[in-house]
């Protein structure tokens, strides 16, 4: 079990540490439903330096990461920063990231800790003669700022203009009093913020200046419980649940991450795919009667036949309803559809609905 630079922080500050994706990771401080509606409404801090961090440069790096990634790399400009995925060979998904411009044949790939070893093997198996790569994940400790008042808490830690920073760009610059600290509009909460990369030696420091500059936001140290449950009221894809191995891009409804005006691994057929359209499609539901929706659970019509399964369900603590996404056949696919999550023998009914669940 890995542990994160900050774990005896997180302990000392009562987290309920758990074992995730080989890391000892916080999952809650003082409740999921507390902490997600802090977020929601005014700002916390989550440690997620579990995350992967690979540096790609050389010359031929973007042709490599274009052959290898879904979206179009030569889009992005320095401190632009783009959503992609890594397709594999037979039409499923290696893992989704972020690829960071840096600059000209410099970037910085941001991977799921679950992948790591296989991101990693993955982008060597294709690496060619004159592009470096690099696993600096082990280096990196990633901090999210996230909430409405995000800016108002660490804009006095940096001259970096925080509220002006446009969403999915970054700068790099001094923070905290450390210089060469990757600040980040980004987030996987929906609730505005920011990420912060900087060196496992000034983790502390600028944990630290984080919540003692927060404290007048009262911003909050948040546990990965509530990540999970902000994402999934916005309808984002979480790698082992929502997408994998076996799911498409198109059939997860990434196609705009999809751009077939290049070539990269396994494009030829997943425009085939696109031209004759998919058998199946990962919606979002809310459930109309009592019952959570979990991983794998079946997804029938109102006939009782199998149509679908669910990949991630919760209690949304905003809202109080029960929300949920999975793949279903296309004909039931349909805002407004009636469909119906077997729970312990159960047919609950529930409704097709488009993320967000605010």
């Amino acid at each position: 079990m890995k542990r994160i630079e900050l774990n005896d922080v997180h302990e000392a500050l009562g987290a309920k540490m758990v074992p995730f994706a080989g890391y000892n990771m916080p999952l809650q401080y003082e409740g999921v439903s507390a902490e997600h509606i802090h977020v929601r409404n005014e700002v916390g801090i989550f440690d997620v330096s579990h995350m992967g961090e690979f540096f790609v440069s050389g010359n031929g790096a973007l042709e490599f990461l274009q052959a290898l990634t879904s979206n179009d790399v030569s889009k992005l400009t320095d401190g632009k920063i783009q959503y992609s995925c890594l397709p594999n060979e037979v039409g499923g998904i290696v893992d989704d990231l972020l690829v960071y411009r840096m600059a000209e044949n410099n970037y910085m790939l941001v991977v799921n800790a679950s992948n790591m070893d296989k991101d990693w093997n993955w982008l060597m198996k294709y690496k060619p003669e004159g592009v470096t790569l690099e696993n600096k994940s082990d280096d990196y400790s990633l901090f999210a700022v996230q909430g409405p008042k995000a800016s108002q808490a660490l804009q006095s830690l940096t001259s970096i203009n925080l509220p002006e920073m446009v969403y999915y760009t970054f700068e790099i610059g001094k923070f905290a009093g450390i210089e060469n600290v990757i600040v980040s509009a980004t987030g996987y909460t929906g609730a505005g913020g920011f990420e912060i990369y900087v060196k496992n030696t000034d983790a502390k420091k600028v944990w630290d200046a984080i919540m003692e500059a927060g404290a007048a936001e009262n911003l909050k140290p948040i546990g990965l419980g509530a990540r999970d449950t902000l994402r999934t009221e916005m309808g984002f894809c979480l790698y082992g649940n929502d997408i994998d191995e076996t799911t498409s891009p198109l059939e997860a409804g990434l196609g705009w991450i999809t751009k077939f005006t290049k070539e990269f691994t396994n494009s030829k057929a997943l425009q085939e795919q696109k031209e004759k359209g998919v058998t199946q499609k990962l919606v979002g539901f809310e459930i109309m009667d009592r019952g959570i929706a979990r991983h794998d659970y079946a997804i029938n019509d109102a006939a009782g036949n199998k149509i679908g399964r669910v990949t991630s369900g919760t209690q949304s603590p905003l809202t109080k309803k029960s929300i949920g996404m999975g793949y279903v056949t296309v004909e039931n696919s349909a805002k407004d559809s009636e469909i119906f999550i077997e729970i312990r023998g159960k047919q609950v009914k529930a409704i097709v609905k488009r993320p967000p669940f605010l």
